[in-house]
């Protein structure tokens, strides 16, 4: 089980499955952040592809059958010791409740027993509660990137460095419950 969920939360690895619903809940989530734009930004951002291929190192936390919170994360294919956050979002009725910072801790652990101790994502420049919430995690930002990834699209990078555990972390499946 992802430690530190508040009552009522179950969590579970992705499924293609929870592709739609999760586009469902990204306009109201994000309060209509950049408007049509950024509501058009947001969906492509989220292709079926991350729930059919990244389903092991990504996560989504119900509440009544419902989404409540998700992680989308993968490892690098490129950087050996490096692993990614490519997008995660909570309802914003558990903000500052801790869902978000189990989702991370859950990848962290998945990241470390892979053997990755960097991790990596980016937000955009507008969103400053996610800059924020990275921050109290312990990444380290950067300055904007102007068209980070493509014309107009600005973003922050952020990082962190996890810690080299001398013992093996368990396989990611224990960080579930059954």
């Amino acid at each position: 089980m992802i430690a530190d969920l508040p009552p009522g939360l179950t969590a579970r690895h992705l499924m293609d499955e929870d592709h739609l619903p999760v586009l469902a809940v990204l306009d109201r989530w994000w309060g209509g952040l950049k408007g049509q734009a950024g509501s058009t930004e947001r969906a492509l951002l989220l292709p079926r592809l991350y729930f059919d291929h990244f389903t092991t190192t990504s996560f989504v936390v119900e509440r009544d059958g419902e989404i409540a919170a998700f992680l989308i994360g993968f490892l690098s294919q490129t950087e050996p010791g490096t692993a990614y956050v490519h997008f995660a979002g909570v309802d914003p009725a558990l903000h500052g409740q801790g869902v978000g910072r189990a989702l991370y801790q859950a990848f962290f652990a998945i990241a470390q027993s892979y053997g990755r101790h960097h991790v990596r994502c980016v937000t955009s420049p507008e969103n400053s509660s996610s800059q924020a919430f990275h921050v109290r995690l312990g990444f380290t930002a950067s300055a904007v990137k102007p068209d980070y990834d493509g014309p107009g699209l600005d973003r922050v990078t952020f990082s962190i460095e996890l810690p080299v555990d001398a013992v093996a972390v368990p396989p990611a499946e224990r960080y579930l419950g059954s």
